[in-house]
């Protein structure tokens, strides 16, 4: 009220600011209470003031209508006169009301405010419990229109930022003792230590109190503007808001004259005010001589002594005179400025260039309220180094002080500024807090309140049916997923060539498996394949230096060299199964493992016909060896390894064979094998090579009761079971394994196999020429 009369008299004393007219003003008392409200704005707009109401400056206020009205510092108060002075259209300007109902211009069209709206303190407020990782907070409120929109738009808001309510409680103006309870039950049972209050300092008193008498400590509480720099409180409940955080409306450094216009009160000057005269007598406790005050405070008005007159304000610590914190204050001064800018740019209006109709101006001589609401609504102006404007909805620009109640070195509140929040500043930037100028309730650092704590990289959130969204499980990340950020909601599938580490928070390269060189088992293998070959070799010297004894040349001398040789090359072949894959490489592993065994298949099956032709040569009157000669036995072994050269070259031509990076099998490893492009092609090299070998054991098992000497059928046939054997076990062992291990069981078929043929064909062989010599002579073979 005197900040109002200060900036009147001010404006009144200017001579480049409405200096052909003078400002006068009646004063209210709302009584925050609506009906009070209502009948004293009724007053105001219909000219007819109180017997004993301040009126200054102009002799006919008393018969005129007020053209605006400044107030009221509630919302739920402001919106019922709004209401009931629809039709009047005057202006409503309130300095402290920040409901964001009050935007909508559809229903108070004639509403504007120097007090940002709600909506800006409550993202403010989001960003702040975000900015600490309080996503697990208590909301309480007054049972207010006020309270009730707020705590509406915060939890709109909070939910972008992952934040929820613990619990949502509001509470009556007079709080009774089930009242009290029942709130302070729902805040001790709660996990949350975070509590943000929507109501003024008077309903919070009550709270305070119930608080210390149970004892509960360590609440982080968050104000809101309505008492985030109510020092009041702090005398009695300071141990209880230490640390405090709350957004504060814009802080004036200095208003101007305002320190002196505060202390130039007398008695004197003060009877005529009911506010005054009671503001004397309670801060003095004395009772003014006529005084027009009906209030006492806790003392029996009559029981006071009467002031001496001496009093003075400069003597006394009062919140009246301390100009510290000029917030709301402050807004009030830039509400009268509004009005003589307004009232200014109405002055200024060229005719005919007018707002309004036919271009007509607004007289300011003779003000209507809907004209002065324009030039209102359009003003624009600076105060005390401000800009000041509005937007669509007649709300100023919101600029908050981030403050924090701290205790001082003599106990003293010291409300300190800690960081801001500007809302037109990029939505990145809107919010600064200088965290290390912050004293907290307990400790430190900012307390921990959350439903649950944070999932880690490696693992994603599990939401809990029916609870809040803050409250959730940490899963960790299946096999072949990773997250690798905090409470990631999904974890992402890595790529087929890449696995999760240890921690499954990155996709790291697969491991390569294929049969190498450079493994012990890779090595093994190659050396029994080398191994192999020399053998062959060696027994193919052996063979070749005794070609023209007995054994050797009754043995088919040409074929036995043939298969000595394509058995080195069977071993040899093993040794293209070890390495790394390429597509050619798998072209030739497979043909040429399929046609050098259908050669040493043949060669057998040859030498088992020639068994069996050489015996029926010796019976009378055959010519069984004609037909079947040396060249014929090249013929047919060419012949039949040609049915295989004819099928292996379908399958290249068709689909051959290739280098896979099979990445299904093992989770963490890419196998690099070959694939075989055509299974039925693999499938009738494999075939064909049987058939050879059932020809082959059928010969050789037909020719078992021929005489010693020409009995080589015998090895043939013990020969062919080994490699049956050998075989038919790969079927199943192949099918069931994967990558270098399936290699190695290819290798070691074929190597068990062509030793199985070398031993048993060729060792007895051996034995004879190297060991036993004296039966390698004719007369021996021809024993029987």
């Amino acid at each position: 009220m005197q900040t109002m009369t200060s900036a009147i008299k001010e404006i009144n004393q200017r001579s480049d600011l409405l200096p052909q007219l003078k400002l006068g003003f009646h004063i209210r008392d709302s009584c925050d209470d609506i009906p009070v409200s209502l009948r004293g704005s009724l007053l105001l707009v219909n000219g007819q003031p109180e017997r004993g109401s301040r009126a200054e400056s102009c002799a006919a206020v008393h018969s005129a209508v007020s053209p605006v009205i400044i107030g009221d510092a509630a919302s739920g108060v402001s919106m019922a006169v709004l209401r009931s002075l629809g039709s009047f259209h005057i202006p409503l300007v309130s300095y402290f009301a920040s409901c964001s109902c009050l935007s909508d211009q559809r229903e108070f069209p004639t509403f504007m405010r120097t007090m940002p709206s709600d909506a800006f303190q409550i993202r403010a407020l989001a960003r702040l419990v975000s900015y600490f990782g309080w996503t697990w907070v208590g909301v309480i409120g007054v049972e207010s229109d006020y309270a009730r929109f707020a705590i509406q738009l915060f939890l709109q808001e909070s939910v972008q930022y992952g934040v929820c309510p613990a619990y949502i409680h509001f509470y009556p103006v007079v709080l009774s003792q089930q009242a009290l309870d029942e709130l302070l039950d729902v805040i001790q049972v709660a996990s949350s230590k975070v509590i943000i209050n929507f109501s003024g300092e008077s309903e919070l008193q009550s709270i305070l109190r119930e608080i210390r008498r149970r004892n509960v400590t360590g609440l982080q509480w968050l104000a809101s503007e309505a008492w985030a720099t109510a020092k009041s409180l702090w005398e009695e409940f300071g141990d209880l808001l230490t640390g405090t955080l709350g957004f504060g409306i814009r802080r004036a450094e200095v208003i101007p004259g305002l320190k002196e216009h505060l202390t130039r009160l007398r008695p004197s000057n003060i009877h005529e005010s009911a506010f005054l005269a009671e503001f004397w007598e309670e801060t003095f406790n004395c009772r003014l001589n006529g005084s027009v005050n009906s209030h006492s405070h806790g003392v029996n008005y009559l029981d006071r002594a009467p002031c001496k007159g001496m009093e003075n304000l400069d003597d006394v610590y009062s919140p009246y005179s301390d100009v510290t914190q000029l917030r709301v204050s402050y807004n009030v001064y830039k509400a009268v400025y509004l009005v003589a800018h307004a009232l200014q740019d109405m002055s200024n209006c060229i005719a005919g260039q007018g707002p309004f109709l036919n271009g007509t101006c607004g007289d300011p001589k003779n003000v209507k309220p809907w004209q002065l609401l324009h030039y209102m609504k359009h003003a624009k102006f600076s105060t005390l180094g401000e800009k000041v404007n509005f937007d669509q909805n007649g709300d100023p620009i919101a600029y908050y002080d981030l403050m924090n109640w701290q205790r001082g070195h003599d106990g003293s509140l010291q409300l300190v500024k800690v960081g801001f929040y500007d809302a037109s500043s990029a939505a990145g930037r809107s919010l600064v807090i200088n965290d290390s100028a912050i004293q907290w309730p307990v400790g430190q650092q900012a307390a921990r309140s959350v439903c649950s704590d944070s999932c880690p990289p490696g693992s994603r959130v599990a939401r809990r049916k029916g609870e809040p969204v803050c409250c959730f499980d940490c899963v960790t990340c299946a096999e072949g997923q990773v997250s690798n950020e905090t409470d990631s909601l999904e974890c992402s599938r890595c790529s087929e060539d890449t696995w999760p580490n240890e921690a499954r928070n990155l996709c790291i390269p697969k491991n390569i498996e294929f049969l190498s060189y450079h493994e012990s088992m890779g090595i093994v293998l190659c050396a029994v394949s080398v191994l192999g070959a020399c053998i062959s070799l060696s027994i193919l010297a052996i063979f070749f230096t005794h070609r023209d004894t007995p054994l050797v040349r009754a043995n088919n001398m040409e074929l036995s060299f043939l298969l000595l040789l394509f058995l080195a090359i069977c071993f040899l072949i093993g040794l293209l199964f070890i390495g790394e894959p390429s597509d050619w490489l798998c072209s030739v592993r497979y043909p040429a493992f399929g046609i050098s065994f259908a050669l040493c298949i043949s060669c057998l099956l040859a030498k088992t016909v020639v068994v069996l032709m050489a015996f029926r040569a010796t019976l009378p009157g055959s010519d069984a060896m004609r037909w079947f000669g040396p060249n014929q036995q090249k013929a047919s072994v060419l012949l039949c390894t040609a049915v295989q050269v004819l099928i292996c070259l379908v399958w290249l031509l068709t689909s051959p064979p290739y280098a896979n990076h099979n990445t299904g099998y093992l989770s963490a490893t890419i196998i690099i094998e070959c694939g075989t492009g055509s299974e039925v092609g693999f499938w009738c090299v494999l075939g064909y090579i049987g058939v050879l070998a059932c020809m082959c054991f059928l010969m050789a098992f037909l020719a078992r009761k021929l005489p010693d000497n020409f009995n080589e059928a015998k090895f043939i046939t013990f020969s062919m079971l080994i490699f049956f054997a050998v075989w038919i076990t790969f079927i199943p062992v192949y099918v069931s394994t994967a990558g270098k291990y399936t290699v190695a069981v290819h290798i070691f078929a074929i190597l068990a196999s062509s030793f199985g043929l070398l031993f048993c064909i060729f060792a007895p062989k051996c034995y004879i020429i190297i060991l036993k010599p004296e039966k390698n002579i004719k007369k021996k073979m021809m024993h029987r």
